[in-house]
């Protein structure tokens, strides 16, 4: 098994959309995908891209991916938020969510962001322990909060 661990092109993202869905599915929310093909596209590789992503291709198919964007702290300054993680199912066990996080941790240095920050649910023990292999600070201080702009 040969496993390559390599920056998004703008051709993974059909299959980044199918593992996309994928992980809302695994944390019970498959309706909120609501994202289109060439919006996801466009804000990745268009003229000022506002995501990035490492994919994990595994015999020349994507099998996993992190996707990341910048934001800014008024008291820490830039620092990578990581959107989402995931592995498939059938390929977990194999390092790859390991090979995939530490490849973050290298572009996090290379660009001298202050920390990488993210949120998990809190009944996904699987990642949880996982992040834990981090010595990961969890924050349960913080609410999180969202306006629908549609609403308005």
């Amino acid at each position: 098994m040969s496993i390559k661990i390599r920056k998004a092109e703008r051709k993974d993202c059909a299959r980044l959309l199918e593992l996309i869905q994928e992980l809302a599915e695994y944390e019970r929310a498959p309706q909120e995908v609501t994202v289109t093909l060439e919006h996801f596209e466009e804000s990745g590789f268009g003229d000022k891209p506002v995501w990035w992503a490492f994919v994990a291709e595994v015999d020349g198919k994507v099998e996993g991916f992190a996707l990341y964007y910048i934001r800014y702290s008024t008291w820490k300054g830039q620092r990578m938020y990581l959107e989402d993680l995931l592995v498939t199912e059938k390929m977990r066990g194999q390092q790859i969510g390991k090979m995939l996080v530490d490849r973050l941790i290298e572009e996090a240095r290379e660009k001298k962001y202050g920390a990488i920050v993210w949120q998990v649910l809190d009944w996904n023990e699987p990642a949880i322990n996982f992040y834990k292999k981090y010595d990961t600070k969890f924050d349960a201080e913080w609410v999180n909060c969202t306006l629908a702009i549609n609403n308005y």
